[in-house]
């Protein structure tokens, strides 16, 4: 029987995803108690209202997060982000991911999943200093064996001691979506499970939260 994993951190008024973003806040737009004003007596709902920057928790980041001319989220194809044949490549230990780590690892047509082990950090100071990232030879090579979507269990898939991006530069110029912040990769086989991590349809935006998933095959 199929079992599927949860692999998105979950998402809390205040929390931090980044240094320097604003956490979210989630708080009633119509209360249930407020609503009783408006049904029929014993029936009430909630409104929830969110505010928040579309990089929060676990995340996609697709063509317009870098580039204007890019696709945004409601452009992006479903058959980029859902049911894709997935791989975990085993990067614990290595704070630099080289392009050899890929070696043994089939990623064409594939979401690829880096397993850093960082979000055994979430929560913590310590998740924001000395992340794991990808190297841009191993993004390279990722662009062209063709992988699907490229995922990381880390604060960024690039380096953030300066301003260069190149993983993101080289990856979403070429139409390969990134999910930041998984979690729980340690449940996943390093193959037979298919992926999925799609963000509402919302014009204008190049990154947004996901519930990123993983169905392991029976």
């Amino acid at each position: 029987m199929a079992r599927a994993v949860d692999l998105s951190h979950r998402i809390d008024t205040g929390m931090v995803t980044y240094p320097g973003l604003p956490g979210p806040e989630i708080s009633d737009h119509l209360s249930r108690q407020a609503s009783r004003a408006h049904y029929s007596p014993g029936t009430e709902f909630h409104i929830g209202r969110i505010t928040m920057v579309a990089n929060t928790g676990t995340y996609v980041d697709v063509p317009f997060h870098r580039y204007p001319d890019g696709k945004d989220l409601a452009r992006m194809p479903l058959t980029h982000l859902t049911d894709l044949d997935g791989v975990v490549v085993d990067c614990r230990g290595v704070d630099s991911i080289g392009a050899e780590r890929l070696d043994g690892s089939r990623v064409t047509g594939r979401a690829v999943l880096l397993w850093t082990d960082w979000s055994r950090h979430w929560g913590t100071d310590a998740y924001f200093t000395g992340h794991p990232h990808l190297e841009d030879s191993a993004a390279a090579r990722l662009v062209e064996e063709g992988a699907a979507l490229v995922g990381i269990d880390s604060l960024n898939i690039d380096a953030t001691d300066t301003g260069e991006r190149p993983v993101h530069t080289r990856l979403l110029s070429a139409g390969i979506p990134i999910v930041e912040y998984l979690c729980q990769l340690a449940e996943l086989p390093s193959e037979g499970f298919r992926l999925s991590a799609a963000p509402p349809a919302i014009v204008g935006l190049g990154a947004f939260a996901v519930r990123a998933h993983a169905v392991i095959e029976g």
